[in-house]
């Protein structure tokens, strides 16, 4: 049985802009991309920290080193430049997989410059239970 599992994600990024008129999906500086394991045009979860919305969309890259986080199309409705988001992929595979496979975790700062990447999740009080 495969069960679906996350694979990567982009911790409380900032949403540097947000166009209705643009055709549809994420823009990402593709630093971000490449440490957080996603694709080109591979479809990602955000989840909106500042609002609560949550919405699916496809990856397309943006100009390397930029921090660039732009919410295109539809999406701009419901997520606005300044906002906080996770951005998130998952995979289908069986536990067997799963069990040896660690989601690329990546932590950036309020200008979306990567400040740490790790391998796992752990809740604030957990997080020193497993230091």
């Amino acid at each position: 049985m495969l069960r679906h599992f996350l694979l990567g994600k982009i911790h409380r990024a900032v949403v540097t802009r947000a166009d209705l008129d643009y055709v549809g999906s994420i823009t990402l500086d593709p630093l971000l991309i490449e440490a957080a394991g996603f694709l080109e045009n591979e479809k990602i979860d955000i989840y909106d920290v500042t609002n609560g919305s949550r919405l699916s969309t496809y990856v397309i890259p943006g100009i390397p080193g930029s921090g660039e986080v732009g919410i295109n199309g539809a999406a701009a409705h419901l997520v606005k430049s300044g906002d906080l988001v996770i951005i998130a992929n998952y995979g289908w595979m069986p536990e067997e997989e799963a069990s040896g496979r660690r989601p690329s975790v990546v932590f950036v700062d309020e200008r979306n410059r990567i400040t740490r990447r790790e391998a796992q999740e752990r809740t604030p009080a957990l997080a020193d239970a497993f230091a």
